[in-house]
Parts: structure tokens; sequence; C-alpha cells
């Protein structure tokens, strides 16, 4: 499953997070990366993505641990592309996919995600997109609750449908000082993109998200990544 989103700093990591430890305690091995982060400090690398889902995957945060999930790792909080350059340095986007493909059968559960939206380029050419696209596996879209975040989720999902792109569920993680109510933002959704399971999450941690909203994780986890197609609403 790649988790993928409208923009940045909308609840990925912990979503993805919340997936991996779910699949844990459900006795499956699971397998969490996150090929690519921007903004990256090994000062910092247990607050980082990567550190986050090391955790979540009860591993313990070690510079060998990041390099094995994380093998692109940018200093500068910029997108992808501008992010290398600032360092002189490219995605193979060959190199990237390939990596991918080459954990998808580490374990039963391997959660691929994304860096910021669906979008954003990882070089000159290539795209989120292509990257998902080119694994050719669902992808779990997550957004924020802001407002201005409909045409962002309806734009993402327009985009992932014109490639062929499954897409397992929408995620709306509640946004800090959002405007709009978290429940009147998701049904505006499903109106919209009728067929697609729509689920709500309180700005949480993943620790919390787990424990307090097990049929978010449920879902995904036996139902998305399972391929089996499902409808309806799931308020979390």
């Amino acid at each position: 499953l790649f988790v993928t989103a409208t923009g940045t700093g909308v609840g990925k990591t912990m979503v993805t997070g919340a997936l991996a430890r779910h699949a844990a305690r459900a006795g499956r091995s699971v397998l969490a990366l996150k090929p690519v982060a921007s903004g990256f400090s090994w000062h910092d690398m247990r607050d980082s993505d990567p550190g986050h889902l090391l955790a979540a995957q009860g591993l313990a945060v070690t510079r060998d641990a990041v390099e094995a999930i994380c093998p692109w790792r940018f200093a500068a909080p910029l997108s992808p592309d501008m992010a290398a350059a600032r360092e002189g340095r490219t995605i193979d986007f060959d190199a990237l996919t390939g990596f991918c493909r080459a954990r998808s059968t580490a374990a039963e559960v391997v959660l691929v995600e994304g860096v910021g939206g669906v979008m954003v380029p990882l070089d000159g050419r290539h795209t989120v997109l292509d990257w998902i696209d080119r694994l050719a596996c669902p992808a779990l879209l997550v957004a924020g609750s802001y407002l201005g975040t409909l045409s962002h989720c309806l734009t993402a999902a327009a985009a992932l449908a014109g490639r062929g792109v499954p897409l397992a569920g929408l995620v709306v993680s509640e946004s800090q000082d959002a405007t709009v109510p978290l429940a009147d933002t998701a049904e505006s959704l499903r109106r919209h993109l009728p067929g697609v399971a729509v689920m709500t999450v309180p700005r949480l941690s993943d620790h919390e998200i787990l424990d307090g909203n097990a049929a978010l994780a449920q879902f995904v986890v036996d139902k998305s990544l399972s391929g089996v197609a499902s409808q309806g609403r799931h308020e979390i």
C-alpha cells in the first residue's frame, strides 16, 4: 500500500505508523518504508519520519535502520528535486522504484510512505504520482481538514484515477485550528467521491489513532491490502 497525501504536514506519517502498529499487533509481519525524506537531520533522527516509522515497527532508531528504510535523505525542507539539487544530487527514479519493488515481498504488509503530495516532483521528469503508478499498488490518500482541502482532495483523487491507481480510501486528518468541522468535510467528500471509503481521525499520535480508532487500521489492513473493495461510511 502506498500512503500518499494532498500535501505536506497533513498526517501521512502518523497514519502510516498507526497501520504498521496495527499490523504488528495483529501478528502480521510488516515493513514500513520512507524511501525519500526532505528536511532530514541525523541529530533529530528519532523525531524524523523514518524514525517514527521504525518506532512504529518496534525497531530501534539507529543510523543503519534509518538508512535501510530511507536511502534518499536531504537536509533542506523542500520538494525532493529542489532539496537534492541543493546538495548537487538527483534521485534516480529507476533506483527508487527498484528499491521498493525489491522489498515488496519482504513482509505480509508492506507500506510505502511517499513524500509531500501526489504531484510533488522527484526529479526533472517524475512526480510522486509516477512513483505510485510504476509500483502498480493501491494508494491511501491522507488529507487535512483545513479550509481548501476539498479542492485538494478531489484534484489528488482525479490525478490518481487518471492513472488507474486504485484508491484504497481517503483519510481526513483533523488540521490544527481548522475552521471547518471534520465531519462536514468528510461528508462533502463522500458526496463527490461515491464508492470511496472516507475515514476521519482527530489530530492524534499514531499510538492514539491505533488505540482509540482501531477501525481505521482494521479497514486498511484487512480490506485494502487484500484487494477487497469496500464502500460506505467509515467514521473513526
